[in-house]
């Protein structure tokens, strides 16, 4: 692809990924208050566990995939994959945090015209790759939520969620 039509796309591409976290951070937001510790049956991940996974596996395949864009991420990698973490303003800190992780890589990689080290084919495809495993989780929270007896009501989380992807900037 030409130059031009590389940058023309980078920006929105990029942008699709900010609006993936944005979603994340605005779908735990709104969870009710008390109900990160929610599953939903025994044996499968809390609601808290599945935020925590996301963020987990997202540094995990940029240590892969992309190390040069964080040189010291191997050694910052959270211990715990599916921590049960309590506290609503930590997970989203850490989600902010590893998204920007996340972005840096996939830019890196865009613009140098380098592949993924491991995984994926392109760069655009372990951005998509995040963007639907995180989509499926955000699904199985919701439905954690619902069978609960505590959900997420769509008039709540359609704005700060589906709205986000309709939005012009």
């Amino acid at each position: 692809m030409p130059d031009a039509l590389n940058q023309n796309l980078l920006e929105p591409l990029l942008d699709s990924w900010d609006r993936n976290n944005a979603i994340l951070v605005n779908l735990l937001r709104v969870v009710p208050r008390g109900a990160l510790q929610i599953r939903a049956i025994d044996g499968s991940p809390s609601v808290a566990e599945m935020l925590t996974h996301m963020h987990y596996v997202r540094l995990v395949l940029v240590a892969e995939d992309a190390p040069e864009s964080a040189p010291n991420l191997a050694k910052e990698l959270p211990r715990e994959e599916w921590a049960a973490e309590p506290d609503p303003d930590r997970i989203a800190q850490m989600l902010n945090e590893s998204a920007k992780v996340v972005r840096n890589a996939a830019k890196i990689k865009l613009e140098s015209g380098r592949a993924m080290n491991v995984h994926y084919d392109h760069p655009i495809l372990f951005l998509q790759h995040l963007i639907w495993h995180e989509g499926y989780h955000h699904g199985q929270i919701k439905l954690a939520l619902k069978l609960a007896g505590r959900p997420v009501e769509d008039e709540v989380a359609g704005p700060v969620t589906w709205r986000v992807w309709f939005d012009k900037t």
